[in-house]
């Protein structure tokens, strides 16, 4: 670690313990503790595809990264990972198999192949028949044979069989077979048997296969058979060809078909498979020492746990909370003629996500409406915004879609999302050369009288009713005409690049956040040397800007108190003396996913306040098209002001960030405070009080 930051790939892995830390965490649910297990897995198998892949292709290239890499050399970081890595597996192994013996004490029985009962074979067998059976891809192979092409992170069991030979030489030399079971992805992992009493009983379905390990390979005559589970995650990185005669989707598209032949990252592997099975399967598949190969337990894709059944046990997960409505923004009636009147700000998954749609499928009916302009980066599997867009175009809208085709493992759904927008007549823009558009943002024209009002919303999360109900995001509905200008000169940035837009009221990548942000830390530092109240509160994703970490060390040095909440990595070192003295920063990991960027700076006594889709990367200070919008309505500003002082509150879920990166809990004499059921509160007697008033 270089005194002065921390790097950014192992500050993501710090991260990612305090994922596994919620999955030990006894005053979690313990069917939710599973789920975080799963979390923890998918975080990490994405974490290899992207940042390992990247450090990895730095060593490949024969450089040291050190500029890139907070002063770490690539080859060193690489083999520092793979040890964190190994002892985070090593420790959710454990937490999950604490986890299993606490279900048993709720009659929850996770059960292997070889503890089924003999009452229990009929249904497993006639289910493996009809369901896992028809779809099981199974490869035997052999030295004549080419390897085959592993999916990335797909899991799968090596098999190994010990043959049968008459030829007593050959029996001694050993004859084995092995083959590969792909575990199938479209059948639920967690198979329920029948329940017996107050009894459950779960099979993984990797064991069911183990137990019709016979079944399958019926036609080989063996001694032994056995199954060890391996799995490999390959570098996701698109690399785009420059075919000019192909369309940018083609493109796109090609490069996602082409993910399937990238260089293997990571190999891990059932602890307990035989030495020489391992020996010849990394062999086969050209695996060196030199890559990280990853010993785990018995089961991999540990990610599928995301999706563990409830079994009707709401007392081992988290109560649902009921969405609650926005005051003053009702549901019926236009929200036009409210938004018309003041701004009105959703924070989901508190704030019901559904005004979003509603919004929409207004704008889509209103006869007034001429136009919907829109940024697309992550949809929902079925999405309402979709169908509203393309109920818009029907009713004779000109509709545009700016859709990122190339959002991080969601390109595939992208393309697909946008094929059928362009068939029903969607305008769709594809991005900007060079760039990621990430930003979140919706105009509308309204044709009242005889001139056009605009209507939109600017958010700091995806328009995704899914993922609405589990990541917290603010949503800010204004008619406040400057602010909507210029959201509509960010559109028109898309269609003309080269033509750089001025703007007074947005904060926009890549050509203005990093500067227009320097200049409000810059003058907290003016006001904090001229005897003035200055301060900085930050909450955001990711802070890994090395510049920006700089500017606020100064800040720090000239007596700007900053608070950070950062839910990821952090680079920055906070509470260092001569450095940092004057920050403090804490993450919160709890039920839901901390997902909003809010920026305040007292400005002598007069805060301002922008909400924004970029955090403190260069990614996206640099690289990316994002909007951050100021608040100029004051209730708003305030409500977004107390959100953040709810947040640095919490004494439950808040982890202090230190040199160490030691992920320690927050302490302190007050009463527990966990800001999330916090949060609901808040909301909840606002709308109480504004209801007593009415």
């Amino acid at each position: 670690m270089n005194k002065q930051y921390i790097n950014r790939e192992i500050s993501w892995l710090r991260f990612n313990e305090r994922v596994l830390q919620e999955s030990e965490d006894p005053g979690v649910p313990l069917i939710e503790r599973l789920r975080f297990l799963g979390i923890f897995s998918n975080n990490l198998d994405e974490f290899f595809k992207v940042r390992y892949a990247t450090v990895k292709r730095i060593v490949q290239a024969g450089k040291s990264g050190k500029s890139v890499l907070g002063g770490e050399k690539a080859k060193d970081l690489l083999e520092e990972i793979t040890q964190i890595v190994i002892r985070q597996q090593e420790k959710s192994i454990r937490i999950l198999h604490e986890i299993e013996q606490q279900l048993e004490a709720e009659n929850i029985f996770m059960i292997t192949e070889t503890e089924i009962q003999e009452h229990q074979e009929a249904f497993l067998r006639n289910y493996f028949i009809q369901n896992v059976s028809p779809v099981l891809m199974t490869i035997i192979l052999d030295e004549h044979t080419d390897f085959p092409i592993l999916k990335d992170t797909a899991a799968y069991l090596a098999v190994k069989m010990a043959l049968l030979d008459t030829d007593a030489d050959s029996k001694k030399n050993g004859d084995y077979r092995y083959a590969l079971i792909e575990i199938p992805k479209g059948i639920n992992r967690f198979i329920e048997l029948p329940r017996e009493g107050d009894k459950n009983y779960i099979i993984l379905l990797d064991d069911l296969i183990r137990y019709s390990l016979r079944s399958i390979f019926n036609m080989f005559s063996y001694e032994d058979i056995s199954a060890h589970m391996i799995k490999i995650t390959r570098d996701a990185e698109l690399d785009i060809d420059n075919d000019l005669s192909k369309s940018f989707i083609e493109k796109i598209s090609a490069s996602v078909d082409n993910r399937r032949l990238s260089d293997p990252v990571r190999f891990v592997y059932d602890r307990a498979i035989e030495e020489d099975t391992l020996n010849f399967l990394k062999e086969r598949m050209g695996i060196e020492d030199t890559d990280s190969v990853i010993p785990g337990g018995r089961y991999h894709n540990r990610r599928d746990y995301m999706g563990f059944p409830s079994l009707g046990r709401h007392d081992l997960t988290y109560d649902k909370i009921k969405p609650l409505p926005v005051v003053g923004l009702s549901m019926e009636g236009s929200l036009f003629e409210r938004i018309a009147q003041k701004d009105y700000l959703q924070y989901a998954p508190y704030h019901t996500f559904t005004y979003v749609i509603k919004f929409l499928r207004e704008a889509a009916l209103d006869p007034k409406v001429r136009s919907i302009k829109i940024t697309i980066y992550r949809l929902a599997d079925h999405s309402q915004v979709t169908s509203s867009l393309i109920n818009a175009v029907k009713n004779g809208k000109q509709v545009t879609v700016q859709i990122e085709l190339r959002a991080r493992f969601d390109e595939r759904a992208n393309i697909e999302y946008a094929e059928q927008l362009q068939e029903e007549g969607v305008k769709l823009i594809f991005g900007v050369p060079g760039l990621k558009v990430h930003s979140k943002i919706c105009v509308i024209d309204r044709e009242e009288g005889d001139t056009i009002k605009r209507y939109g919303f600017v958010s700091t999360g995806n328009f995704n009713e899914s993922t609405a109900r589990i990541y917290t995001d603010y949503t800010l509905f204004t008619a406040h005409e400057p602010i909507l200008k210029e959201l509509n000169k960010v559109f028109d940035f898309f269609e003309t690049t080269y033509r750089i837009e001025k703007y007074k009221h947005l904060i926009v990548s890549p050509h203005y956040t990093r500067s227009r942000f320097k200049k409000l830390i810059k003058q907290e530092i003016a006001n904090a040397r001229a005897g003035k109240e200055a301060y900085i509160k930050i909450k955001m994703n990711s802070f890994t800007s090395y510049d920006m970490v700089d500017l606020l060390y100064k800040a720090s040095e000239a007596g700007v108190k900053i608070q950070l909440i950062v839910r990821g990595v952090c680079c920055l070192i906070p509470g260092i003396p001569g450095m940092s003295s004057n920050i403090e920063a804490i993450s919160i990991v709890d039920k839901f996913l901390e997902h909003p960027r809010l920026f305040i700076f007292g400005n002598d006594g007069d805060p301002r306040v922008y909400i924004s889709s970029a955090d403190w990367m260069t990614r996206n200070l640099d690289n990316r098209v994002e909007v951050g919008c100021p608040i100029y309505q004051e209730d708003i500003r305030q409500e977004l002001i107390e959100t953040f002082e709810i947040c640095w509150r919490d004494n439950v879920k808040a982890r202090v960030f230190d040199a160490e990166q030691s992920n320690t809990y927050r302490q302190d004499n007050r009463p527990p405070f966990r800001s999330q059921f916090e949060m609901y509160n808040f909301y909840q007697r606002k709308l109480e009080e504004a209801r007593g008033d009415s």
